[in-house]
């Protein structure tokens, strides 16, 4: 059994970015910038109000209440073409451009009119309520960097520099294979001894949620004829992810199976808790992830390598993470020599700490259970046992 830091690092190793592709903003949403988006303009592109008001010169009313003659209006999309001269003001609405001989705003509010009369109340510095040119970006700027993932506020900023297409990293297209004699797909008729098929489901869901194309090859059944057949459905894919058939059972087939079809497995077996059985290697030119067939397993193992292999091929640039900590709970026992993932749910104490207490009862086939976790704890391998209060590790779920 290898160490998880060593299974990563082997398995994230093995993948570069994918190729870039441009699309619009409007199907840009969680996509992976492929090259820095350099604004098309500055913004504002000339200083503009920030409220509704009058655009004066700050002398003129350094001292209040004063008398200023209106001349004009200069509303969003406008401009007014003359200049604001000594005891004049000009009528402005927020996003207005600020007329030639104007520096400061006057909001509305600070008062009154009569007709073309402008009586203002408080006076104005020199800049006040002015957005300057470019103030939020400058043409030229990189606005977005490669490896961002696009939200609605980064598809928001590209708009407003005005830049409609965007190169992308391609989405990466994973196949999933369960495998078993004893699962069904759901909705289909079961047998006295067999169960629904919830790995296949969740791993598509799994791949869809973090950016890639997943592909259902559907569930190939207990003899290498079927294991063979199905896993051929995954040529041309990025990625061939396998749940089941990855432990020591007469049962367990994916290496045996595969091997005449070339596969070459760099591990097999991780020192952990859950998912010690899972496969890393080659089939032909698609990398293969042998996931276990336990749910919470399966689930585990995405999290831990399935999730950053997509990262990997999508080119998902992120900052070195600070480990995130909580209290236990409870006691926990002293741990062996394989790295322990409790499933937990998390609370906050009257200090505001936040406190994970694990599941007593910790099955890898309770998916429920993991559901219902907030968090997994980490258990380096042979910690020793914990008191409730101690500081954990922990990975956040959901």
């Amino acid at each position: 059994m290898i160490p998880v830091a060593e299974a990563l690092a082997r398995i994230t190793g093995a993948f570069t970015p994918l190729s870039a592709e441009q699309v619009g903003l409007t199907n840009a949403l969680g996509r992976v910038l492929s090259e820095d988006v350099v604004s098309r303009r500055s913004q504002p592109p000339v200083a503009v109000s920030a409220m509704d008001g009058y655009a004066v010169r700050a002398e003129d009313v350094s001292s209040v209440p004063t008398v200023l003659k209106r001349i004009g209006e200069a509303p969003a999309g406008s401009v007014f073409e003359g200049v604001v001269g000594p005891g004049e003001a000009v009528r402005i609405f927020t996003g207005g451009p600020v007329p030639k001989g104007a520096d400061a705003i006057v909001i509305q509010e600070n008062t009154e009119v009569d007709g073309a009369r402008i009586t203002v109340k408080e006076s104005s510095g020199p800049g006040h309520y002015i957005r300057e040119a470019g103030l939020d970006f400058s043409q030229g700027v990189v606005g977005l960097k490669v490896g961002t993932r696009l939200g609605p506020a980064e598809i928001g900023l590209a708009a407003a520099m005005n830049v409609p297409w965007l190169k992308v990293r391609r989405r990466p297209r994973i196949a999933v294979m369960a495998t078993g004699d004893e699962i069904v797909m759901p909705g289909e008729p079961i047998g006295p001894h067999q169960i629904v098929s919830s790995n296949g489901p969740a791993m598509s869901a799994f791949i869809a949620e973090r950016g890639g194309v997943p592909i259902d090859l559907g569930i190939a059944g207990d003899t290498e004829a079927s294991i063979r057949e199905t896993a051929a459905g995954a040529a041309g894919a990025d990625l061939l992810v396998t749940c089941g058939g990855a432990s020591v059972g007469e049962h367990d087939l994916i290496q045996s199976a595969l091997a005449p079809d070339g596969l070459a497995v760099d591990f097999w077996k991780i020192a952990m808790r859950p998912g010690k059985p899972l496969i890393f290697g080659q089939l032909g030119q698609t990398p293969l992830l042998g996931l276990p067939g336990n749910p919470v397993s399966s689930m585990v193992c995405a999290i831990l390598f399935l999730a950053p292999v997509i990262e990997k091929m999508l080119g998902v640039e992120k900052a070195p993470g600070v480990a995130q900590t909580a209290r236990l709970g409870h006691d926990v026992m002293a741990n062996d020599r394989r790295q322990d993932y409790l499933r937990a749910t998390l609370a906050r104490d009257t200090d505001d700490a936040l406190i994970a207490t694990p599941f007593e009862k910790q099955d890898s086939a309770m998916l429920a259970r993991f559901v219902a976790a907030d968090c997994l704890i980490v258990r380096p391998p042979n910690a020793p046992a914990a008191k409730q209060g101690d500081i954990a590790e922990i990975i956040l779920l959901g």
